[in-house]
């Protein structure tokens, strides 16, 4: 009889220890399989979270370091040179810069946030967003949408003239239309040391509506029939529709006529930190938004720009929003990390150790083995083939069973909030806000994530875990056949 009939006799034969062996295997495998199953299923809602987020980097000031280091530090104001030789990385799919204004108007009706007797004066400022492409990219990555109207042209974009696209918002509140030609007042506001304000000048700026926006938010709002917001939903809702995107020219000749009037009335706002005067380039707000390839390419960008950004900048990306919000998913991946291991360790350990006990009980049957001619090799891979058939049927059931238990276990993890202290910081906004006026990445809540996450069978799920589990049984596999090859069988007969 040779070794492979040898191996499938010993397997029925002898099974109150197959048994035993398969329930060893079975145990551990469930807990191997388990991990595997919510390691790989928070990996994948991570990389599909971070491909619909995009991957988008804003250059932005860090206001952050500004607070920590006080009125002395002023940074240097951004160059559109420097801007746009970033844009030349191998990294960049394509880029804009946005130059800002904000507009303290009295006459025209701004959309007011729900309670907003605290936040009185960002409630009557709007926000001009300047660009340089024919389709913005808040419009690209469908942060808003042109519901009536047209997009900018090419001569409109580089004479800089006065068109402008505003929120459905504020164009029903003041019946405006595509088409109208109305003006935009701004006030020159005294802020006093009591918390009162005095208007101390305007002037009109003219613009051509061209068309009207409204913030995908509001569609996603409607459709799933939610209108529970918090402070911080609401600030960047109400920033949104307060925001009119013009060309950078436009935004500029405004920015300028702001400048002048504004420094002549109240000179001391117009100065450095270092008490020097400001010029006009040092009031321009520029925020430089990069469309990267792939959100794969976000850290290495941001390695590569980080030279290039003046001090008191920083680079933020979309894909930093679910590093925000995903803290119990990357816990829960890193917990499983730890368990597949320490579940490898132990299969290690007991499976070698109850092959060993098995096998000395059957040392007198590999002696007559050893004595009839056969060899030590031919010994060793009957009883692999012995391990190996038991442990691929439990491998198999475990796949089905791990599977399930890695779901509830994940379910019951994220249900009961185990982690939630990982995600408090997130759970209490869930919102990145960028640069100023208007400039915002998509919005991501933990439940939008809760909500991706899934575990599931897949063909990497199911080739890990058989490597995996096929690997440790053969590395288990090395002390009992170090057993066989010390055996004499003359000392065993005998």
């Amino acid at each position: 009889m040779n070794y492979w009939n040898r191996a499938l006799c010993s397997v029925t034969r002898r099974k109150g220890k197959s048994i035993i062996l398969f329930a060893v295997i079975f145990i551990l495998g469930n807990v191997i399989a388990g991990s595997i199953a919510i390691q790989q299923s928070t990996e994948n809602v991570e990389k599909k979270i971070k491909h619909d987020l995009g991957a988008t980097v804003i250059v932005e000031l860090d206001y952050q370091k500004m607070m920590d280091e006080g009125q002395s530090f002023s940074p240097d104001a951004l160059k559109v040179e420097d801007i746009k030789k970033l844009g030349d990385s191998t990294y960049v799919k394509e880029f804009d810069y946005n130059i800002k204004a904000n507009l303290f108007v009295k006459k025209i009706k701004t959309y007011e946030m729900e309670n907003a007797s605290t936040m009185s004066n960002m409630s009557k400022t709007l926000s001009l967003k300047g660009n340089n492409l024919l389709e913005p990219l808040d419009f690209k990555d469908k942060k808003v949408k042109l519901v009536e109207g047209r997009m900018f042209k090419q001569d409109e974009i580089n004479s800089g003239k006065d068109v402008a696209i505003i929120s459905k918002k504020v164009a029903e509140a003041n019946g405006f239309n595509v088409g109208d030609k109305v003006v935009l007042d701004s006030s020159v506001m005294d802020f006093k040391q009591d918390g009162s304000t005095e208007e101390l000048d305007s002037q009109d700026h003219p613009v051509e509506i061209i068309g009207i926006f409204e913030p995908t938010s509001v569609e996603k709002k409607k459709s799933d029939g939610k209108d529970q917001k918090g402070f911080e939903a609401q600030f960047m809702e109400t920033e949104q529709f307060n925001t009119v995107y013009m060309p950078n020219d436009a935004v500029m000749t405004i920015n300028k006529v702001e400048f002048e009037k504004g420094k002549a009335l109240v000179p001391d706002r117009y100065k450095k930190a270092d008490g020097t005067d400001a010029s006009e380039e040092d009031m321009n707000q520029i925020t430089p938004v990069y469309v990267l390839k792939s959100p794969e390419d976000v850290e290495a960008f941001k390695e590569e720009a980080k030279s290039s950004i003046p001090e008191g900048y920083k680079l933020t990306a979309s894909t930093d929003q679910y590093d925000q919000v995903g803290g119990t998913f990357k816990k829960m991946s890193q917990i499983s990390g730890y368990v597949v291991l320490l579940a490898i360790g132990a299969t290690l350990l007991i499976i070698s150790l109850v092959v060993i006990l098995f096998l000395r009980d059957r040392k007198h049957e590999f002696g007559i083995y050893l004595s009839l001619g056969e060899t030590r090799i031919k010994v060793m891979q009957q009883i692999l083939i012995e391990l190996l058939l038991i442990s691929l049927v439990a491998m198999c059931v475990s796949l089905i069973t791990g599977n399930l238990l890695g779901k509830m276990v994940s379910d019951s993890l994220i249900a009961s909030g185990a982690f939630s202290q990982a995600g408090d910081a997130a759970n209490s906004g869930g919102t990145m806000m960028i640069g100023g006026a208007g400039a915002s990445m998509s919005t991501l809540t933990t439940e939008d994530v809760s909500s991706a996450y899934e575990v599931k069978f897949s063909i990497s799920y199911i080739v890990t875990f058989l490597i995996a589990g096929l690997s440790t049984v053969l590395l288990s596999a090395v002390l009992p056949l170090a057993y066989v090859l010390r055996l004499n069988p003359k000392k065993i007969m005998m």
